[in-house]
């Protein structure tokens, strides 16, 4: 059997339970290592290292000024591909400019009778770095993680949005990328990939620029690589394989349920694909759902493999214990395939995003629906959220004190000041105050 379902509350389902509860995982030791020497080798050697290492994993062939993409290749991209993927691109980049138009935050003032005034000054960083996978060598671009990281950017105001991208073997960048890219106001985009290219970003080459931010998803060198250049540049998170947690009671069909599993499973063996049923009757038939949608993929092997090692199916006593499993879970995607899913939105604490009802599968907001899928995993929903247009803005502080309500707060600020050891900060207040 692909899956043996378990009792949640019984000894084999706690100890199922257990290791879920606490997978967080940074990168091996041997990761670490090289992600360490390939940054300092780019902080170094600058575009000769890129070039280096993208000659050794990536494009063989690639020219020394093979780093940018050019205006022409940016032109003809048009012409390789079709209206049906401009359309949906179209749709794609609508509903999601409109979702993240709504996170733009304000600057803002408070002022006191006293004539203290402060406030918040929110701006965009200068540069942000968009990193976006090379999908398979470039046989499956995966245009999602454009528009879902340069949209939010270019809401967020970011003067220089930089994209970098691993080449194909042949040193071509996948069309539909180009275009996407273009089609929200990204035209610098420049032939990199994995952990020297996250070390570009940081670091900045002869050609590739320094940035303030790096957001994008990618393998356990990438996410290592920004985990290491993380304090010198902010990063959007360390995200782990993608996970999805499905809550079904009797009104959900085991079809749809094992396709969402399937979803889920087809990223990658380490992918975590979870249900949590209330009916003791629905695991036997989603098992029997997925053995036979396996037959129908063509990422069966992937698939079947997460599923085998890293897929689970719990039985819950009552809807209670099954929400409360997936709030100490805090899955990255939560599927709520019951009857009046929005009655427990508000008993959800942990999730990444919440999807509702039979008819909300976790795809629509990998594409379509417009909040962002770059979302925490690992159990980081206790903590962390989406990816989204504050990720790109940095907030100042605006203090200003008339003489005033200088004089009105001295003595309690000279009164801290002295507790802390610190007689220059009193002294500070002190000779501002004495006429």
């Amino acid at each position: 059997m692909i899956i043996t379902p378990l009792i949640a509350n019984s000894p084999e389902g706690e100890k199922a339970i257990a290791p879920l509860l606490s997978r967080f995982q940074a990168a091996d030791a041997s990761c670490r290592n090289s992600v360490t020497d390939i940054l300092a080798e780019v902080r170094e050697k600058g575009d000769q290292a890129v070039i280096a290492y993208s000659r050794q994993f990536d494009a063989p062939d690639m020219l020394d000024n093979g780093l940018t993409v050019t205006a022409a290749e940016l032109e003809k991209a048009y012409e390789l591909v079709d209206n049906s993927f401009l359309e949906s691109l179209d749709v794609a980049i609508t509903r999601i400019q409109e979702f993240h138009e709504r996170e733009m935050e304000d600057s803002w003032l408070q002022t006191r009778d006293d004539g203290s005034i402060v406030g918040r000054l929110v701006r965009p960083v200068e540069r942000a770095g968009l990193y976006v996978p090379g999908g398979q060598g470039g046989s499956t671009p995966l245009v999602s993680s454009v528009l879902m990281n340069g949209i939010p950017a270019g809401i967020a105001g970011v003067s220089q949005r930089v994209m970098l991208t691993p080449p194909s073997k042949d040193g071509s960048i996948s069309p539909h990328l180009l275009v996407a890219a273009q089609e929200i106001g990204i035209t610098e985009i420049y032939r990199a990939g994995s952990a020297w290219a996250i070390a570009a970003l940081a670091f900045g080459t002869e050609t590739i620029p320094k940035v303030d931010v790096i957001v994008g998803p990618g393998n356990q060198y990438v996410a290592e690589a920004k985990r290491q250049v993380s304090g010198l540049v902010r990063i959007d998170m360390i995200a782990g394989p993608s996970e999805v947690l499905i809550i079904a009671d009797s009104s959900a069909d085991p079809v749809h349920i094992a396709a969402d599993m399937l979803a889920q499973a087809e990223h990658d063996p380490q992918a975590l694909a979870l249900v949590v049923a209330t009916d003791a009757s629905l695991p036997g038939k989603i098992v029997a759902e997925l053995e036979g949608q396996l037959q129908t993929l063509e990422r069966a092997d992937i698939a079947r493999e997460s599923l085998t090692s890293r897929g689970c199916i719990f039985v819950s006593a009552s809807l209670q214990e099954a929400l409360d499993l997936a709030n100490e879970i805090a899955i990255e995607h939560l599927q709520l395939m019951i009857e009046n899913p929005w009655s427990q939105v508000p008993h959800i604490r942990h999730a990444g995003a919440i999807f509702l009802g039979s008819h909300s599968p976790e795809a629509v907001g990998d594409y379509l629906a417009g909040p962002n899928h770059v979302l925490p995993t690992m159990g980081t929903a206790r903590f962390a959220s989406a990816l989204g247009v504050e990720t790109f803005l940095k907030k100042s502080s605006i203090i200003y004190y008339s003489k005033a309500a200088l004089e009105k707060d001295a003595d309690h600020i000279m009164a801290l000041a002295r507790l802390e050891g610190l007689t220059a900060h009193a002294a500070s207040i002190s000779r501002r105050i004495i006429d």
